[in-house]
Order: structure tokens, then sequence, then C-alpha cells
């Protein structure tokens, strides 16, 4: 059945569609009783499939390369995190303080960062991120270098894995249909026009500083709720880490690789990459994630700058056109 068939009975596309199979079927996964180790891989391909998809509103669809996404990924990990050690309030009912606070920390610095382009926005962010882990570093109420612990959830280890499984895919089909929305709307046209020529698409009537800040808000917004959910599930909250430039690397290589000009490409990346580091972390020495990870991200950004599924969609026209010179075969898939 073709595209505009389905339009017209008002059924979801076919991205959609796939989508929504692809949900239903991780979200049952526990009902096949998985260990706890790949429950635990699986959320972590969640939160990094999460955090790509978050940066690239403002990192693919606007262009703004931005390598400080662990300043709000740390944020919204302390917000959840302080909250609970010092008032015994819930993660699960604070994500929503996580992400605004993310995003109204976003508005603050990024009102004058968005005013740079190229690498002198990806310092800049790069260094509000060290920054920001210099100053969680030593706050008192931080417990700074000490990190927080956290109490587990008052269940069993296994219905633990299950339940932040869940709500980490839960805010992963979140991000997914943000990405695909904004691709439909006139904020995804904008954007688009803001990263192939920003001066030009102010001449078209594109407000480009309202919109870069509305991504950038919104990503960080996004990117909060993720870091949230996170601090409950390790119970342990170390600034070194959720504020470490690895994790917005890391990010940034996801989206890229997989793809930041598609909804999906930067979900299609976080999976992969995911895998390799999984890979090189059990089998290979200490530390070589990180030099493997350097280097590819060098090698996407010079040979692969559209990512993997650039790749896909440029062989799409060419089977269109096979199946176009075979109407047999057309009116049997139809």
């Amino acid at each position: 059945m073709r595209r505009g068939a389905l339009r017209s009975f008002g059924l979801p596309a076919p991205d959609a569609l796939i989508g929504i199979g692809v949900a239903l079927a991780l979200a049952a996964v526990p009902l096949a009783g998985p260990g706890t180790y790949l429950l635990g891989f699986l959320f972590t391909i969640f939160m990094y499939g999460a955090l790509a998809g978050s940066w690239n509103i403002i990192g693919g669809y606007a262009g703004y390369l931005s390598f400080g996404h662990a300043a709000f990924f740390g944020l919204g990990a302390y917000t959840t995190a302080l909250l609970l050690f010092y008032f015994g309030w819930s993660p699960f009912l604070t994500l929503p303080i996580a992400g605004v606070l993310a995003a109204l920390f976003a508005a603050l610095v990024g009102y004058p960062c968005l005013r740079l382009r190229g690498p002198y926005f990806s310092l800049v962010t790069l260094i509000l991120g060290l920054a920001m882990y210099s100053l969680t570093l030593n706050l008192p109420f931080t417990q700074g270098s000490s990190g927080l612990f956290l109490p587990f959830l008052r269940v069993d280890i296994y219905t633990s894995h299950v339940i932040f499984y869940e709500v980490m895919l839960g805010l992963l089909i979140i991000v997914a249909a943000v990405l695909r929305q904004i691709t439909r709307t006139k904020m995804g046209v904008g954007l688009t026009a803001i990263r192939e020529d920003e001066d030009a698409a102010g001449t078209l009537g594109v407000d480009a500083t309202r919109l870069k800040l509305q991504a950038f808000m919104l990503s960080a917004f996004l990117t909060g709720l993720i870091g949230g959910v996170y601090s409950y599930y390790k119970s342990y909250l170390d600034p070194s880490f959720v504020f470490a430039t690895s994790i917005s690397i890391t990010i940034v290589l996801m989206a890229l690789f997989g793809g930041r000009l598609a909804w999906y490409g930067p979900l299609v990346g976080a999976v992969v990459i995911s895998i390799v580091n999984e890979m090189l972390t059990t089998h290979a020495p200490p530390q070589t994630a990180r030099i493997v990870f350097g280097v590819l991200l060098i090698g996407v950004i010079m040979f692969l700058p559209d990512g993997l599924m650039s790749i896909a969609q440029r062989h799409l026209p060419t089977l269109a056109l096979r199946r176009a010179r075979h109407p047999a075969t057309r009116d049997e898939v139809a």
C-alpha cells in the first residue's frame, strides 16, 4: 500500500508505523524475563539515543554543534538527586523540575552564546560543561567530590531494572516523537533554513534568534529529563561523570554517525556506538573507547558529515526508479 493510501485512511506514515511497532516490541522485552545485564545495557542505549536525539534539535536541525550538553544532563541529574536527598521527593515526580531548570539555564546562556557561530559556539558550550563541573564540585550542598548517595527503590533489584528500563524507553519515545514532529512543522523548516544559510534565512523572514533559542531550550529540557532519571538509576552521583566532556562528545558522535538530517538518525547512531562501546569496554584495555571515539568523531566529520542514514537515503531514489520500471512488481506490492 502506498504512503498516500495510508494517509487517505487516516493511518500513520510508514516510518511512524515502524517506530510504533519497535516501541511496542521493546516495551514487551521484560515479559520474556531477560537478565539484569541485558536490561541495563538496553537502558544505556535508550538513554544515549534520547540524549543524541535531544542534541540533534540544536546540533542537527539548526547546525549549531554544541559540545556542552553534559551541563544540561548534569543539571537535571543533580536537580532530582538533591530534591530526593534533602526532601525525599521521588525523581519520577520531580523530572519536570529538572527539565525546566535545564531549559532556563539554556535560555540564560543561550541568548549570548547563540550569537556565535561555528567553532566559537562549540568552544563556548564546551566551557559551559567544565564550568558547571567546577561549580558543582565546590558547592557545599552538592557534597562536592564525595558525591551523593541516593536510596534505592523499595523493590527487588530485577523489578527496579524493569521500572527504569520502561521509564527510559518512554523518554526515548517522547524524544523520537518530538524530533519527527519538528520535521513536519514550521520550526523544522526554519531550523533547516538557519543551518543552510542563516543570513539568507533572515532575509526570508525567519526570526533566527528566537528560533535558535527555542530549539536550544527544548533540547536542554529533554536532556535535563534524561539526566534526572539517570541519577536515580545510578543511586550515586559524582560531578566528574555527569558533567564529563566525554558525555558531550559521545552524544555528538552518535548523532553525527547515525545522521543528523533524519529524525531517526541519532537513534541509529546510539545503537551502533553503544554496541561498539560495550565491546571495547569488555574486551579492550581501559581508555581505548575514548581513543576510538575520538578518531571516529574526526573521521565522521571529515568523510561522513551526514551520517549513515545519508547513504541509505541516496540509494532510495535508485530503488524507486527500479520499481517504477517494473509495474507488475509494484502492483504486487500494492
